[in-house]
């Protein structure tokens, strides 16, 4: 790894970490995510450091996920061993930031997809820039919502994370406001002014509020009502049915969202949809446990590495699911993704690669 890809330097209270791998959308790769573990374990031990803030380099993004062409190369190869270490890594990241002692602020600007939120949204702050973009679009490349999401997005109001995980839509700065992804809003510009006030030893949260501003306008607020009744239903092909129907009153909403399912894998549809109906009751640990269940069966299976070819490889945006067919995947299809791993689930008390 370049030295450069994160970069941890103390500011007199404030322990900074900055994702710096702007021409890559400060994908996370393997390295980066050991890096941030090592700098939370520096300022967890450094009485002089009151608060942890993350930001990321570049204008464009606070980070953009994994580095999904990293991991389908080493699936493909049959390195799977590989594949799961980046993952068993970045899932004990997500629990240490969520469980993390000090104050953990991110600054987030730009796009915020993947593994992105899993090293923002578990932190006690949340702070949107003007050109925050939220999403989790896991399901379009036959993958799944993972990184704690079986644990945050259930916890959303009018069940708009079943509708992100559904559909992979994206969530504007005034969307994730309003629908509690972000804690606050601080244009960008004063992002500088929020660190200099925390380095120089005040509080988080009064640095927070001095810089604080309005939040925009939410478009997505509008449809709060009909997404909470039509992503009620229990199955993918009865939101389909729900959508439709809304569709043919006139929601063009509801049309939008309905051709973005069609688009999906329809095994991780049904793999998202139950992991929203069961982690509103899980903790974080739980959660991760769960998705690294899932995630260790994707990646030897065939729709992950179809998604990314289609999306990120050949992008001809043409993936051949298998199954093809929404209505072919039946609840006990997708029961054995959730099962134990015969060789031991996701471990947060010992070494974790």
């Amino acid at each position: 790894m370049s030295e450069a890809d994160v970069i941890s330097k103390k500011l007199g209270c404030c322990g900074l970490i900055s994702l710096n791998r702007p021409k890559a959308l400060n994908a996370l790769t393997l390295s980066m995510v050991q890096e941030i573990a090592a700098a939370l374990d520096r300022y967890e031990r450094d009485s002089a450091v009151a608060c942890v803030i993350i930001t990321g380099t570049g204008g464009k993004a606070f980070c953009a996920g994994g580095d999904i062409r990293v991991l389908y190369e080493l699936g493909s190869a049959g390195r799977h061993a590989e594949q799961l270490c980046f993952w068993r890594e970045e899932y004990r990241l997500n629990r240490r930031i969520k469980l993390y002692s000090k104050p953990y602020a991110a600054l987030v600007d730009g796009i915020v997809m993947g593994g992105g939120a899993g090293i923002s949204l578990h932190g006690a702050h949340v702070i949107a820039g003007e050109k925050f973009t939220f999403a989790m679009p896991e399901v379009g490349i036959g993958f799944v919502p993972d990184i704690g999401a079986t644990f945050f997005l259930p916890r959303l109001p009018a069940r708009a994370g079943t509708y992100l995980a559904l559909t992979g839509a994206r969530m504007t700065c005034g969307d994730a406001l309003a629908f509690k992804i972000a804690t606050a809003h601080i244009p960008s510009a004063r992002h500088a002014a929020l660190i200099e006030r925390v380095a120089g030893g005040e509080p988080v949260e009064t640095a927070i509020a001095a810089e604080l501003a309005p939040p925009p306008a939410s478009e997505l607020l509008a449809n709060a009502e009909l997404i909470a009744r039509c992503f009620a239903a229990g199955t993918p092909l009865s939101i389909l049915r729900n959508l439709d129907e809304a569709a043919h009153a006139s929601s063009e909403f509801a049309h939008s969202a309905a051709n973005a399912i069609r688009a999906k894998s329809p095994t991780s549809l049904a793999i998202a949809l139950r992991q929203m109906q069961i982690g509103v009751t899980m903790d974080i640990g739980e959660a991760l446990q769960t998705e690294f269940r899932i995630v260790a069966r994707l990646a030897r299976g065939t729709d992950y590495y179809e998604g990314v070819r289609a999306v990120i490889i050949d992008k001809d945006n043409r993936p051949r699911w298998s199954p093809a067919a929404i209505e072919s995947v039946q609840p006990a299809d997708i029961d054995p993704y959730f099962a134990p791993l015969p060789a031991g689930d996701l471990d947060f008390a010992t070494p974790a690669c």
